[in-house]
């Protein structure tokens, strides 16, 4: 039996200093954690607030910036080869939204980047948790 493999791609600029070892353990223990046995690819970008907002009032159409946003590439209703990797979608993370949700709550920006990314994967899955 072959071990699955989850491919984690990130997109951040260097003025998002990203921990990529501790996002990738992050989304592994998620996808983990809901039994995944396939391999999976989902991939993440980091992004400024203007950038969300664009986003945000392009694909939801609200004209203001939001701290995450999923885009899923699969229908949960469909079945998938199994030695095909799944490629789940894409999660942008708006890096001055996670700062200041951080500094709001008391948590360090890893802290929240985790918590938006194992939202964002959750979204992609089609669980819509609060």
């Amino acid at each position: 039996m072959t071990e699955k493999k989850i491919k984690i791609l990130i997109k951040a600029d260097s003025r998002y200093p990203v921990n990529r070892k501790r996002l990738r353990r992050k989304v592994a223990a998620v996808l983990g954690s809901r039994g995944l046995a396939e391999d999976v690819e989902v991939s993440f970008s980091f992004v400024g607030n203007r950038k969300m907002k664009s986003l945000n009032s392009q694909y939801r159409g609200e004209e203001q910036t939001t701290d995450v946003l999923s885009f899923p590439l699969i229908d949960s209703s469909v079945s998938f080869p199994e030695n095909e990797t799944l490629r789940l979608g894409d999660v942008v993370i708006s890096y001055p939204q996670a700062r200041k949700q951080a500094q709001e709550h008391n948590r360090l920006v890893d802290e929240e980047i985790d918590r938006l990314a194992e939202h964002g994967v959750l979204s992609l899955l089609g669980i819509h948790e609060n």
